[in-house]
């Protein structure tokens, strides 16, 4: 049987999913999307923002202003009822941007587009399997298809987890909500209250009119889908009454339950966004977090892919986005804590407030929930080193430029503030773009605050620091080997001459 295929097979075309393929795309990989919806249109409003790293992330590629252009900016941060001022963040999207993930999900989607990107619409995978060079994909209008790697991008519920036999353990819910659009007759109690069993808030839609809400259930309810007469119920046990809620748009239920797979990876299978964990929507990190997976992985499949760089590459995608996960449903389960409303969690919440209003526990979390401060373990030395590269503003050969515009292709980078001509990468030269630029600031990061300005970094495609320079070259063989593959004069060495017999060193990076 003659099969279709791609490199890589994207299973969901949700926000994860898009920015999963816009990557590998950029890197030249022959990908495709499969996805269940006819188009992209999104049931209800659902997520409501983009965090300061995840707007960097987009910045990154060049596409950020198409978000921007389209949201509303707020510089504070939500905690347990208050808000916290955030202004002072050491990026240059020091704010939360407003944007319903329907408008994300059509502006990826649009970028994509012109990637020449093909998705699959009004469909879904129904099993695959895997053997040393690909997997075997089937689809659920009797297609097959052929690919090197499938990724599953396909929610909560993910299938791709599941056939992949991908443990997912966590926390059992304790909580469900409701969350809806709706018209209502009555004035609705617009604002957020908090209930003995969690939070409760009304709200207005872009329109003025419509309402949007989210509602803690009287009990735990788990699995039915919700009727009207369930957001009746508890809206009368909560505010003692309807508001003459009518028109429900969009009515859904979920709960606080926090799951993360076992290991994002499982042979030539790997999870990304909500397939990878699942939590409260509390605190608005979910499609965050999914992008961020998304921008992790895409290089590192991509070299894999092309045979730049061993299987094992892949291996640091779980080693570095797992933590942030685990960090993630913590936080989630802390912070749906924190919103119940009996006496003892109000009296917790009274005590918190000022002392999360103090400068240092403030800057500390206002980065955490940015995700500015995620830091990748990759051993000892420079503060920056496994962090998130600053956009410095720059004096290049050509004039003023920022570090982000020199990411918009989803190459890795090294940059040379220091002496002219001093690094030498030519056997990476087919793969890394070397930059020799001036730098006359402050670098400075979230929490840490000002650090001395290196000689030279190298900067992989998803903006994070392999490698610091202090005036010499030490180490940074090392770390071109170790992440964008062997040097091409080894390779070519050992092209011409099978017998030969070089050898480089093995890095294990954690």
């Amino acid at each position: 049987m003659s099969l279709s295929g791609h490199d890589v097979l994207i299973a969901g075309g949700g926000p994860t999913g898009l920015m999963l393929a816009g990557e590998l795309a950029l890197a030249g990989i022959d990908i495709a999307i499969v996805e269940r919806r006819l188009n992209q249109d999104v049931e209800g409003s659902r997520a409501g923002g983009l965090h300061p790293r995840s707007i960097e992330v987009l910045d990154q590629r060049g596409i950020a202003d198409r978000f921007i252009s389209q949201g509303e900016k707020h510089r504070v941060v939500p905690f347990a009822g208050t808000v916290l001022d955030a202004s002072d963040r050491s990026t240059r999207h020091n704010y939360t941007l407003a944007l319903w993930q329907a408008k994300i999900e059509r502006i990826l989607a649009d970028w994509i587009s012109e990637l020449a990107v093909p998705i699959y619409r009004g469909c879904e995978v129904t099993g695959f399997t895997q053997d040393d060079t690909g997997v075997t994909i089937g689809l659920n209008d009797g297609r097959m298809m052929r690919a090197q790697y499938l990724a599953g991008c396909d929610g909560g519920r993910s299938l791709v987890r599941k056939m992949a036999g991908i443990d997912f353990p966590g926390w059992d819910p304790d909580v469900s909500y409701l969350i809806f659009e709706a018209d209502m007759t009555d004035e609705p109690a617009l604002g957020m209250r908090h209930g003995a069993r969690g939070v409760y808030a009304l709200g207005r839609l872009e329109d003025g009119r419509r309402v949007r809400g989210v509602v803690t259930e009287q009990r735990l309810e788990r699995g039915s889908k919700p009727t009207v007469d369930d957001l009746r119920g508890t809206l009368i046990a909560t505010y003692g009454s309807d508001f003459g809620v009518d028109n429900v748009t969009w009515l859904s239920r979920f709960t606080d339950a926090a799951r993360q797979a076992a290991s994002y990876r499982q042979g030539r299978v790997l999870l990304a966004g909500d397939a990878a964990h699942v939590h409260s929507p509390v605190g608005g990190q979910g499609l965050n977090i999914g992008l961020q997976d998304a921008v992790n992985l895409g290089w590192k499949l991509a070299q894999v892919a092309k045979g730049i760089s061993p299987d094992d590459l892949l291996d640091t995608y779980h080693a570095e986005r797992h933590p942030v996960g685990a960090a993630l449903l913590e936080h989630t389960l802390a912070l749906t804590a924190l919103n119940r409303g009996d006496e003892r969690t109000k009296a917790l919440r009274k005590m918190m407030a000022p002392a999360m209003q103090m400068d240092a526990p403030r800057i500390w979390y206002c980065a955490m929930m940015s995700g500015l401060d995620i830091h990748y373990d990759l051993g000892e030395g420079h503060p920056l080193l496994g962090r998130r590269m600053p956009d410095l503003d720059l004096v290049g050969a050509d004039g003023p430029v920022r570090l982000f515009d020199l990411l918009h292709d989803a190459r890795p980078v090294l940059l040379n503030l220091g002496e002219p001509g001093s690094l030498d990468i030519r056997g990476w030269a087919d793969r890394i773009a070397l930059v020799e630029a001036k730098f006359e600031g402050i670098c400075e990061l979230p929490v840490i605050g000002a650090i001395q300005s290196p000689s030279a970094v190298l900067i992989r495609p998803d903006g994070h620091v392999a490698w610091v320079g202090d005036r010499s070259a030490v180490g940074l063989e090392a770390a071109l080997g170790a992440w964008f593959g062997k040097s091409a004069a080894v390779v070519g060495a050992r092209r011409s001459d099978p017998d030969n017999e070089i050898h480089s060193a093995s890095i294990h990076i954690t």
